[in-house]
């Protein structure tokens, strides 16, 4: 089933995209969540029309994006959490505390770009993948410290 994406689809694509799903994740949750409508010739058109108008402003965003990446550069956060005697933590380090560590230092990410590869439950330094466009990520390091 052929779909055109209205919005980011995290292991999917992003806005504007035509991907190919099965039919039952496509009728089921991502027509009827508004995620994506079919591609049929008439959307087609009209996704094609929207990016060429579009093209200029996806330029500056992708600017923007390098601009920030590059802001960014090889910062280190803090991240300060609860943890025992063992260095284990109390929880576990959340791409929230991420996004809030970077907000400390001055920009402002979603939190739903950063990702993280494994769930974080000892103090110790990770790394961590920031998705600011689609053609622009960014690994970010952070020390989790206890508190």
């Amino acid at each position: 089933m052929e779909l055109i994406l209205k919005e980011d689809v995290k292991n999917l694509g992003f806005k504007n995209d035509m991907v190919s799903v099965k039919p039952g994740y496509g009728r089921n949750f991502l027509i009827p969540q508004g995620i994506a409508v079919l591609a049929t010739p008439s959307n087609r058109k009209v996704m094609e029309e929207n990016l060429r108008q579009a093209a200029h402003k996806a330029e500056k965003l992708f600017n923007d994006a390098q601009n920030l990446a590059n802001a960014i550069g090889d910062s280190v956060l803090q991240i300060k959490a609860k943890a025992g005697e063992s260095g284990r933590i109390f929880g576990a380090v959340t791409a929230l505390q991420i996004s809030d560590g970077l907000k400390a230092l001055g920009f402002d990410v979603d939190r739903k770009r950063i990702g993280l590869p494994t769930e974080i439950k000892t103090l110790g330094e990770y790394e961590a993948t920031i998705t600011l466009h689609k053609q622009v990520s960014h690994k970010v390091k952070f020390l989790v410290s206890g508190e």
